[in-house]
């Protein structure tokens, strides 16, 4: 019998987190992983206008996953000559911190940038069991592969990743802390206070995508990263009214970059995004930059050990489409 439009609203609210969470999982893109959901549900409505379908939570994981694994194959071609560092697009979160601590650990960037090195048949078997805590039949059927092959699958991906590090996450108040100390240090361009808070073997990596100017390769140490965030401090900030909002991100903490006012042609050109170089990326950066209250960088730390292991910067604007626009009554906002 089909189910009456108030049932699948139901369904939909039912399944959703877990599905977006697998597709983000899988596919590294918030924007792609909600238009997978949507599709697997279109193909759902319209498959029960045949027959009901007495599993749908099983039905649905399969659908979102069988299609996350075919778009993976046709992106490897677009991930190979991407420009610079590809980094995930941020999953800005509104959640408790203290719920998500187990989560929050595979939602990290740098675990995302690991599964990168499985293909998507492995990144699937290896989600599904390790973050999704499926069994391996329920896998088997959800990727069309038998049980036993399935084992081997994960195997095979757990010796493609390397040893998890001896690094132990900082509880949520203790990356807060650092966090603060760590933009306090920033912006007043403080060398010591940086170096207080940077591991040994921090890297940075950035993201720009080939459409805003960005460091095109990782910057490692700590002299380097401490030098290099204080070269980027005024490039940031200088002549142009920022709104800093810390946030969540990807169950770090992070913070959101927005313009509080656009850009005009002058202060393009203080930024030196008016010549030859950078004429092909003027159209993009342009168009975010006028609006006013747009995200135009997003920042996320990733802290062990009450120190810094990873800072990942993110300014290529196709990434941060998603990110709501500034909430100017958002008390949490710092000018």
């Amino acid at each position: 019998m089909k189910r009456s439009s108030v049932q699948q609203e139901t369904m939909f609210q039912q399944y959703k987190s877990l599905l977006f969470s697998i597709a983000y999982h899988m596919l590294g893109s918030v924007m792609d992983a909600e238009d997978c959901v949507q599709e697997a549900f279109l193909q759902f409505y319209a498959s029960e206008e045949k027959e009901t379908i007495e599993q749908p939570k099983a039905y649905l994981c399969t659908l979102v996953t069988r299609r996350c694994i075919d778009q993976l194959r046709s992106a490897q071609m677009q991930r190979e000559t991407y420009v610079g560092l590809w980094l995930p697009e941020p999953l800005i979160e509104a959640t408790d911190p203290s719920e998500l601590s187990e989560l929050n650990e595979s939602l990290s960037l740098a675990f995302l940038l690991l599964l990168e090195r499985l293909s998507p048949i492995e990144r699937a078997v290896f989600l599904l069991r390790q973050v999704f805590d499926y069994d391996y039949a329920e896998i088997a059927d959800i990727v069309g592969k038998s049980a036993e092959n399935c084992r081997q699958i994960l195997h095979r991906a757990r010796r493609h990743l390397p040893a998890r590090p001896t690094h132990t996450s900082a509880p949520y108040a203790g990356q807060r802390q650092v966090f603060t100390q760590f933009f306090q240090a920033w912006m007043n361009g403080n060398m010591e206070g940086l170096v207080q808070v940077l591991s040994d073997e921090i890297v940075v990596n950035t993201d720009g995508g080939g459409k805003v100017r960005a460091t095109l390769h990782p910057v490692h140490g700590l002299d380097r990263v401490a030098r290099h965030l204080l070269w980027l401090q005024p490039k940031v900030f200088h002549g142009i009214k920022v709104a800093i909002r810390p946030t969540l991100i990807n169950g770090q903490p992070g913070l959101i970059g927005y313009l509080e006012e656009g850009l005009d042609e002058k202060q393009l050109h203080s930024l030196g995004l008016e010549g030859k170089e950078s004429s092909k990326m003027l159209p993009v950066w342009h168009q975010r930059a006028s609006q006013k209250g747009k995200a135009t960088f997003v920042m996320i730390l990733a802290c062990t050990d009450n120190q810094i292991q990873e800072i990942d910067i993110i300014v290529n604007p196709e990434k941060l489409q998603h990110i709501p626009a500034l909430d100017t009554d958002d008390n949490g906002t710092i000018a």
